[in-house]
């Protein structure tokens, strides 16, 4: 009678802590299956019986012990002073970033003209930076989920401030070929930046402020065009090119300040260290920490590539692979077309069937004050692109506002099929960019959403280094193939953007409002909110009929 008399309590538990999930098993199950973090279990707490056993069991939880996460760590302290000026510093590296992508389309026509090149050795500067990119960013993301993702980062920028300021010396084609090609590989880290920062905000805020570094993007490409419109017809390339990576410098010199990801911390073990950094940030916001201990799992292999491709997240990975080629593939296309189609003079005559390239493949122009000016309107289309999405990314979520992006930029890529002139070129690449730009910070708002703190890094720079395959092969179009056929060029742009918003809307899982997951044993509870939901009633009604039973 004992067992009946005792009483039983019946708690509520979110779906974030580990301890209470351990006991579902997930593993099998597609990405389809998984849920939105916002959900709540009922979970009867434990009672003993009179032989001194316990009838139902948390694993590893002293039921009278108070316990939290990381996310509910991050959720009580909220966004503060802490993460405006972590903000500061992480959106340097992507000034820099901006910046060393902004310099190709400036560089290009200058280095065309000066050491008279062709065509294709002209498209091979840019391609050589997002080959290096393409190489880089996947080990950088294993060193990132490996040793961390300060290290990670910081140890990319240092790598292509060096390669930077030394490409600045090149003497001739083939060392700068290969000094640009490292400083792609350097640069290939600084979407880690991202997976750093993202790991320190509430889930309310996330979409928002991820977005907020995107302005930083913006602002490195601005003030890059400005850089070259001030210094290229006084000093010239080379001094660009130094003056390019001072920001990366200025990084650097901030860098110390940086913590390390507290959810790093608690998946390699290292829970003090957690708690420290929580600690920190409550601080710095003014706000105090939840009462109790700190609670996650500890993963000893981390970074794996195959766990890309488990049943949970084989469909997304994919899928994402290919939403990152389209977008990068289309950002840098049209950021090299503004160049080109300002050089090309009336588009009506190329349209029509004329080529681009003059008669002499070695004839060139230089960059005019109305080429920089309109270049710099057309780059300015970054603001009102993150502004946008700001808009949209935590109302209708981030997979429609992917779509949108995409279909967006194919419907401002039809006008240029046209005969139009040169003030309607510049308003469809500005509203293109726009979009464009746009869905490219959504990309990075989702990716680092989507996969759990154990391959988080990896996924970002997966991701990235397919982004820099289609940036890579984008030059060859915008550069090489324009000269032959506009309308194929522009084809080319229109249809892998179609693509990309069709890929956009077949993702599996929407990340509006999902807490970020700390492994891969902390999945979302299966067979979408149905099975969590059948769950939950499976215990209540239990309860009830142990009710029932007790009366």
């Amino acid at each position: 009678m004992d067992l009946w008399s005792r009483k039983d309590n019946v708690t509520y538990k979110w779906w974030t802590n580990h301890e209470v999930r351990s006991g579902v098993n997930l593993v099998g199950h597609s990405d389809e299956d998984q849920g939105i973090d916002n959900e709540i279990c009922t979970i009867a707490s434990a009672g003993v019986d009179s032989e001194g056993r316990q009838s139902a069991t948390v694993s590893g939880l002293d039921q009278h012990e108070e316990t939290f996460t990381v996310d509910e760590a991050l959720e009580a302290i909220g966004f503060g002073k802490f993460q405006w000026k972590m903000s500061v510093v992480t959106g340097l590296s992507w000034v820099a970033d901006a910046m060393e992508m902004m310099i190709l389309s400036i560089l290009a026509p200058q280095l065309h003209c000066e050491w008279k090149l062709p065509g294709y050795q002209v498209a091979l500067i840019t391609s050589v930076v997002f080959a290096g990119m393409g190489v880089g960013s996947p080990l950088w993301g294993n060193v990132s989920d490996t040793y961390g993702r300060k290290t990670g980062l910081t140890m990319s920028i240092c790598w292509a401030l060096t390669y930077g300021v030394l490409s600045s010396f090149a003497p001739v084609y083939g060392w700068l070929l290969f000094l640009r090609g490292l400083v792609g590989f350097g640069i290939g880290g600084v979407p880690q930046a991202v997976t750093l920062y993202s790991e320190f905000l509430p889930v309310k805020s996330r979409g928002t402020y991820v977005m907020l570094i995107a302005a930083f993007w913006a602002i490195g490409s601005v003030f890059e065009v400005l850089l070259a419109l001030l210094i290229m017809p006084t000093l010239g390339w080379r001094w660009l090119l130094f003056f390019s990576s001072l920001p990366m410098a200025v990084f650097l010199c901030f860098c110390h300040w940086l913590p390390e990801s507290p959810r790093f911390h608690l998946l390699t073990g290292k829970t003090g260290k957690a708690m420290e950094t929580l600690a920190r940030i409550a601080k710095d916001n003014g706000k105090p920490m939840p009462k109790g201990k700190l609670v996650g799992n500890q993963q000893n292999e981390r970074g794996r590539i195959k766990d890309l491709f488990t049943p949970q997240y084989r469909k997304t990975t994919l899928l994402l692979w290919f939403i990152w080629f389209a977008n990068a593939f289309s950002y840098f296309g049209i950021v090299l077309l503004t160049t080109e189609l300002f050089q090309a003079g009336p588009l009506c005559t190329a349209i029509q069937g004329a080529k681009i390239e003059p008669s002499c493949s070695l004839e060139c122009k230089y960059l005019t004050s109305s080429d920089y000016k309109d270049l710099l309107w057309t780059t300015l289309a970054e603001f009102p692109g993150i502004l946008l999405i700001l808009l949209a990314i935590d109302r209708i979520g981030r997979k429609k506002s992917l779509a949108l992006c995409f279909f967006m930029f194919s419907l401002c890529i039809l006008p240029l099929f046209a005969c139009i002139g040169r003030l309607s070129v510049t308003i469809c690449i500005f509203i293109a960019r726009a979009f464009i730009s746009g869905g490219f910070q959504v990309a990075f708002v989702y990716t680092p959403e989507v996969y759990p703190t154990e391959t988080r890094a990896l996924a970002m720079g997966t991701s990235s280094a397919v982004s820099r395959v289609g940036a890579l092969i984008t030059p060859f179009v915008a550069q090489v193939m324009l000269r032959q056929s506009v309308r194929a060029t522009l084809s080319f742009y229109l249809i892998f953007c179609l693509l990309g918003g069709v890929a956009s809307l077949l993702l599996p899982i929407e990340t509006l409002g999902r807490v970020l997951q700390e492994s891969c044993l902390d999945q979302e509870a299966g067979q979408q909110t149905g099975t969590t939901n059948q769950t939950n009633k499976t215990a209540h009604s239990s309860d009830q009929r142990l009710n029932i039973r007790k009366e």
